[in-house]
């Protein structure tokens, strides 16, 4: 890392700032924002993991194009969660679970991290099947020869690769997810119904809806996804002046996720939706393509598939490693080894296994999404409600505390998503799965 001439912010490839020779009167170039890409983006593309795919892709069979403006409006939702957890992240250069644990809430402490754990193992288990699955519908083979290798694979990358080549590799693998969008395009969708969709809201009477509502933004404000955007910055201990690079990261980590979405629902719409095809999982959505579509936008998809899974385990496995190293004041780091860290690399080996476990279980997919969803519902307000906290300690934040507007917009999300989760896991426990 160094500093250009003109006293301009350079930014390292790994989306770290150097340092500003000239505090004040110096731009920043556009070329510094796109260099800063990086864990935000990261964090929004694992957001897109299979357990979302399956959930849009359900939701798009059975609703064709109509709830494309719900999709859109998560934009502003994941936005507001993601930049407050990178101020977080910045300015206490500690993760979320360290947040917390430093205002001296044992209890919440405790109850969060029982919270973050239950929804990542659950959506570890559920992940680590869709993309044993997706590589069984790419080569035609029995998906089981695949998950352990896969967790093999898994375990290998975050332990051995270290978190700038890791970060780096992940960088362009997202990239695959566009996979995605040719899929839809492939699809050959009426593009007047999908704007009409995407621009106009389409408001319906009965559960369906509310469910499918609940189930969206259930799916996509999970947990670990602001966790690990906490993490990030504390990993790389960003300095303070480069705070508006790493903000401009989380929204193009928002916008790429929000983005991934629309496509999702217009690839399944125009194929399960139109022809009224039922589904339960991703991976049954990748299989309905081939005759629909033809097989370029099956292989697509399962592609897509694939690459949500291999981009959103590492950042689960590793979020999860983070809170319990935290927690139980562990060495922890993906800079370090694992001979010089080794309990937070280990917690990182169980968190795979007891996925990998439920995954040979057979447990049915729909029941994991099931347990996927009842895990949301209870553990993201927690989160939240920790994240906003942490957010407006004085103390904790250094001074740079959040302002008025975005603690106005921050606990608005929070209130109507658990508002959102209070109704959804009601449901769940009603209608079961």
């Amino acid at each position: 890392m160094s500093s250009t001439p003109g006293s301009r912010i350079t930014v390292g490839a790994d989306g770290s700032g150097t340092r500003r020779a000239a505090r004040h009167g110096q731009p920043i170039t556009w070329r510094s924002y796109l260099r800063a890409v990086g864990p935000g983006l990261i964090a929004g593309a694992s957001d897109t993991d299979p357990t979302t795919v399956a959930t849009i892709v359900v939701i798009a069979a059975g609703t064709v194009y109509d709830m494309g403006w719900c999709v859109l409006l998560l934009f502003p939702m994941l936005a507001v969660i993601q930049s407050i957890a990178t101020r977080v992240g910045m300015a206490t250069r500690a993760d979320l679970q360290g947040a917390v644990t430093a205002m001296h809430r044992p209890a919440f402490a405790r109850l969060l991290l029982g919270s973050i754990l239950v929804v990542n193992i659950v959506t570890i288990a559920a992940d680590l099947e869709a993309g044993a699955a997706a590589l069984g519908l790419l080569t035609g083979q029995d998906w089981r020869w695949f998950a352990a290798p896969l967790c093999l694979a898994l375990l290998a990358a975050v332990m051995l690769l270290g978190y700038q080549v890791l970060q780096r590799a992940m960088k362009y693998l997202l990239l695959v997810l566009f996979a995605y969008a040719a899929a839809a395009v492939l699809a050959r969708p009426d593009w007047a119904d999908v704007l009409r969709g995407s621009l106009v809201p389409h408001l319906h009477t009965g559960n369906t809806f509310l469910f499918n509502l609940l189930s969206l933004i259930g799916t996509t404000a999970t947990s670990y996804v602001y966790v690990w955007q906490t993490i990030s910055q504390a990993e790389e201990k960003v300095p303070w002046h480069l705070h508006r690079l790493r903000q401009f990261d989380a929204l193009a980590g928002s916008l790429f996720a929000t983005v991934v979405f629309w496509f999702l629902l217009v690839a399944a719409g125009a194929t399960l939706g139109v022809h009224g095809l039922d589904v339960n999982t991703a991976q049954d959505a990748a299989r309905s393509l081939r005759p629909v579509a033809g097989p370029w936008a099956g292989d697509l998809f399962a592609l897509g598939l694939l690459a949500s899974a291999l981009v959103a385990l590492p950042v689960i496995v590793a979020t999860t490693a983070y809170v319990t190293g935290t927690h139980l004041n562990w060495r922890r780091g993906l800079t370090l080894r694992p001979r010089e860290a080794p309990k937070f690399f280990a917690a990182m080996g169980v968190s795979v296994l007891a996925g990998l476990i439920a995954t040979y279980a057979e447990v049915p997919p729909i029941q994991l999404l099931y347990w996927a969803g009842v895990a949301g519902a209870i553990g993201t307000p927690i989160g939240l409600f920790a994240l906003l906290r942490a957010a407006s300690h004085r103390k904790l934040m250094g001074g740079r505390v959040l302002g008025t507007g975005m603690q106005t917009a921050g606990w608005a999300v929070t209130v109507l998503i658990a508002g959102v989760s209070t109704l959804g896991l009601y449901q769940l426990i009603v209608t079961g799965p």
